[in-house]
């Protein structure tokens, strides 16, 4: 063994150690990563299941105070009733399909037994300064069934968007079917819809697109990546240590002839 003595060295010690606390460490971020691939996959499959369900009433699945569940959110749901544009609002800091910063319109729709949904009816420019209410194209009039994505209410443990007071006139930072339903004195239903049909035509705001699924194969090459990575560290500090040994005897075997005495 006591070719082995140079692992007892500060050099190797140090090597050694970093390789041992190297190989939880690789395995912990694969198991990271393996539940982000589990949640992001359960996620994917729970927005497909939602987009791909037959649409229903928007009064089957919520209700005032009602907060829209993961199960609920995306499903597609219609409603009949009017819009109140006297009354709709935009919400601030929010991008188009092409990444400008504009308003969504946020538009009060009155059901038929007076209750209201809130109607996320599509992006539109700013305009100008954000400080200034924008020019909005008008909904259908009248009697109207819409259909749409449901929304959970927006916070900003949620969504990171802080909340900020003092704003322009008729100008939210956040959609929560609670604040409206105090602003607009009347009975609103949990959550919101993004509006997808009647379809926009001309003029009217860009319709919010389709939420697109989490890479969640990236996460599982990334497990695998770092589990490899954990299981070669032994076997590298080992070809290290064979290299270490092979160049040690190689500059032994060296020394010897001139450490052999002269012939007399």
């Amino acid at each position: 063994m006591h070719r082995y003595r140079f692992l007892l060295s500060r050099q190797w010690v140090i090597l050694t150690l970093v390789a041992i606390a190297l190989i939880p460490a690789m395995i912990r971020l694969g198991f990271w990563q393996q539940h982000r691939y589990e949640e992001r996959t359960a996620r994917n499959n729970l927005v497909s299941g939602a987009l791909h369900a037959a649409p229903v009433p928007v009064e089957r699945l919520t209700s005032p105070g009602h907060a829209v569940s993961r199960t609920e959110r995306y499903r597609t749901v219609t409603a009949t009733g009017t819009f109140d544009t006297s009354r709709e609002v935009v919400v601030r800091r929010r991008t188009s399909s092409d990444g400008e910063v504009g308003f969504h319109v946020l538009t009060p729709f009155v059901l038929t037994d007076k209750r209201v949904l809130l109607v996320n009816r599509g992006w539109i420019p700013a305009n100008g300064a954000q400080t200034d209410f924008p020019r909005i194209p008008a909904p259908p009039a009248g009697r109207t069934t819409v259909s749409g994505r449901l929304m959970a209410d927006e916070t900003t443990a949620a969504s990171g968007i802080k909340n900020v007071k003092g704003l322009p006139d008729r100008q939210i930072m956040l959609i929560n079917s609670a604040e409206e339903a105090r602003r607009l004195g009347a009975q609103v239903l949990g959550g919101y819809v993004e509006q997808t049909a009647p379809r926009a035509k001309g003029g009217s705001p860009e319709q919010i697109s389709d939420p697109g699924s989490e890479d969640a194969p990236l996460n599982y090459a990334y497990m695998l990546q770092w589990w490899l990575f954990a299981a070669a560290v032994p076997v590298g500090w080992w070809f290290l240590v064979r290299r270490e040994l092979r160049d040690r005897e190689e500059a032994a075997a060296e020394r010897e002839p001139e450490e052999q005495p002269a012939a007399v």
